[in-house]
């Protein structure tokens, strides 16, 4: 089993829930994050802005807020993540920075609280 793990843009959402619905997954969570990408920030003034000078920090601007996104997060069988990255990717894609990252990592095990399966059962 695999967590797929997908930071998007909020206006996003719509296309995600129906790229993954269309993919044959049903069951997802989501939530409310806030972030930003690495590249919009000088390393060496956001250095100097947290070293407390005072030109730095108004270099800085609004350049270091973070950005209101989703985080999209799916428990699948190892033969269904390419599938559920496609869809997210297809459904997030623009070409421009802040389209997201999507992040795969391995699951040990689950367990369905009300009926209490384990392993793969309780995802399907």
């Amino acid at each position: 089993m695999k967590e797929v793990i997908a930071v998007i843009r909020m206006n996003k959402m719509n296309q995600t829930k129906r790229a993954l619905t269309e993919s044959g997954l049903a069951a997802f969570f989501a939530h409310e994050a806030w972030g930003r990408g690495k590249g919009l920030v000088n390393a060496l003034v956001a250095q100097g802005a947290a070293e407390g000078y005072q030109e730095a920090a108004e270099v800085l601007g609004s350049k270091g807020k973070l950005f209101a996104k989703r985080v999209v997060t799916v428990v699948v069988p190892d033969d269904k993540v390419e599938g559920v990255v496609k869809a997210i990717m297809e459904a997030n894609r623009t070409g421009a920075a802040g389209d997201g990252k999507i992040f795969v990592a391995p699951v040990a095990d689950s367990v369905r609280v009300r009926t209490g399966e384990a392993g793969a059962p309780a995802i399907e």
